[in-house]
């Protein structure tokens, strides 16, 4: 019997967690369309068929992606009585973990049987919501309107078409000098007094848009 080559011998044995492992690199670098069962079977190393003895196909590893960004956002240390503080770190949580995988924002609606981490992540969000007061339909709707606006600024956040201060200034540049301004004075204003100053980061809307959605839910929670 033939011997293995030496990195066949010292390779680690394939493994549903070593798949995902892989399938997470990928994405992170190339994109999620870059995920394909052929591409894992090449990054560990084996022929396709022989993966498919750890993972049953793309939907299992799409739905165990989901489930591993889940899994990174950290749990609220905040009181779940103080349903604000903790609704707020969780917001805080969720959008630092979805802006390192841009990718995983649109693939986390999408998934029909979500893991543990993601059961988790749901159930810390709306725990908060029933501990103050919330009845069943408020929590629901509640938890819907943070999570909405989470991953609608970041899905928003990470497509914005410049990466600096210098891009965005010749940008807002090239469009300004396209269009009169007499017809979009409203919006040149606040391009030249708002969005151009120094150090503006897009970034910094997230915290004033989410003590909004706060102070609308602690309305509707006094009512």
């Amino acid at each position: 019997m033939g011997r293995r080559p030496a990195a066949d011998a010292t390779r680690a044995p394939v493994s549903r967690e070593r798949a995902l492992g892989a399938a997470l690199a990928v994405a992170d670098t190339e994109g999620i369309d870059a995920v394909t069962m052929r591409r894992l079977a090449r990054e560990l190393g084996v022929e396709a068929a022989s993966l498919y003895h750890h993972v049953r196909g793309k939907e299992e590893i799409l739905d165990g992606l989901v489930d591993l960004v889940s899994g990174e956002i950290p749990a609220p240390v905040a009181e779940p009585a103080d349903w604000r503080a903790v609704t707020r770190e969780r917001a805080r949580n969720t959008r630092d973990v979805l802006r390192r995988h841009p990718w995983a924002v649109s693939l986390m609606a999408s998934r029909t049987t979500p893991g543990p981490a993601t059961l988790r992540q749901l159930e810390a969000g709306i725990r908060p919501f029933r501990v103050a007061g919330f009845s069943v339909a408020m929590a629901a709707h509640a938890i819907s309107a943070v999570d909405s606006y989470v991953h609608g600024f970041v899905l928003q956040e990470v497509n914005l078409p410049f990466r600096d201060e210098s891009e965005l200034a010749a940008m807002t540049g090239a469009i300004m000098q396209s269009f009169p301004a007499e017809d979009f004075p409203h919006l040149f204003q606040l391009t030249v007094e708002h969005v151009l100053q120094p150090g503006y980061d897009y970034g910094n809307e997230f915290g004033f848009g989410l003590e909004v959605l706060l102070d609308g839910l602690q309305s509707a929670l006094d009512r």
